[in-house]
């Protein structure tokens, strides 16, 4: 996968968490501010997703194709998945789900960068 997609999926979500973790400071709850930045990690995550199919499609690397889609598919439900979730519970715990979305982007990115360099 492309470094730049790499850095253009991560740069946001830093920027999220980093606006989500004031939140949680403050015992606020998100606001539209915060969601158009997730709206934006969403639409690179889109993107990410739309790249890495057609660079799995044209490589000779050996990748498990299943698990690098699933992967690719299921970094992009994570975030809809935590704003429903803060949209429905509109608390300090309802923020907090926003963060834990947002690291498990982190994570599953980690993931999806090895099994692209790695194979496996």
């Amino acid at each position: 996968m492309n470094s730049v997609v790499l850095a253009a999926v991560l740069v946001p979500t830093v920027v999220a968490m980093v606006l989500v973790a004031v939140h949680l400071v403050r015992d606020e709850t998100a606001g539209d501010p915060t969601f158009l930045v997730l709206a934006v990690v969403e639409v690179a995550l889109v993107v990410q997703a739309v790249v890495g199919c057609v660079a799995l499609a044209g490589t000779e690397r050996d990748i498990s194709g299943v698990t690098f889609v699933s992967y690719l598919l299921s970094v992009v439900l994570v975030l809809p998945i935590g704003a429903f979730w803060s949209l429905a519970e509109r608390s300090r715990a309802g923020t907090a789900v926003l963060l834990v979305a947002l690291l498990t982007v982190v994570a599953l990115e980690v993931r999806l960068q090895s099994l692209w360099s790695t194979g496996g």
